[in-house]
């Protein structure tokens, strides 16, 4: 397992923020049953970071709270069927670890949400994580139905690991 954590950004959270990082993507990794280990890589930006990432990816020029790049395509959401490890694309030649992607956090997001959602900041910075790795797993929520497993999931995990509102 490689979890890899950058920091763009001047920090105040006020709890273990690399440990609370690695424990949510582990965590999402055993819940989905993914069979291999992974590498996940996460930036934590600030809003000119962030909004620079967006407008040049997304044509979307305004800041946003988290930003995932799935490394893998999957033919359903959380099914890892197609991949194999004779299949070398996948793997991390370095590590053999699947190389699953990179999330991208806005520390401002995650201070001004945690306030304007009434919870902890610990508790939204483990939930835009939960979020994103269920997009690197194919996860999505462009249709109700879409949202409501994405949801599911993401109480779920949030709920196993004790992280409340």
């Amino acid at each position: 397992m490689t979890i890899t954590i950058a920091r763009e950004t001047k920090l105040s959270f006020d709890f273990d923020y690399e440990t609370l990082a690695k424990d949510v993507i582990m965590y999402t990794i055993k819940h989905e049953h993914f069979p291999y280990d992974a590498e996940v890589n996460l930036t934590l930006t600030g809003l000119d970071e962030i909004q620079w990432i967006n407008k040049s990816y997304r044509q979307i020029d305004s800041p946003t709270d988290v930003l995932s790049f799935p490394m893998l395509s999957y033919d359903a959401p959380g099914d890892f069927s197609k991949l194999k490890k004779d299949s070398l694309n996948n793997f991390n030649p370095d590590t053999g670890d699947v190389m699953l992607g990179d999330i991208i956090l806005c520390v401002p997001k995650v201070l001004f949400q945690a306030v304007e959602y009434g919870h902890s900041a610990r508790r939204e910075f483990a939930f835009l994580i939960v979020h994103s790795m269920l997009h690197l797993f194919g996860y999505d929520h462009m249709t109700d139905e879409d949202a409501q497993l994405m949801e599911r999931k993401q109480q779920e995990i949030l709920e196993e690991l004790q992280i409340s509102r």
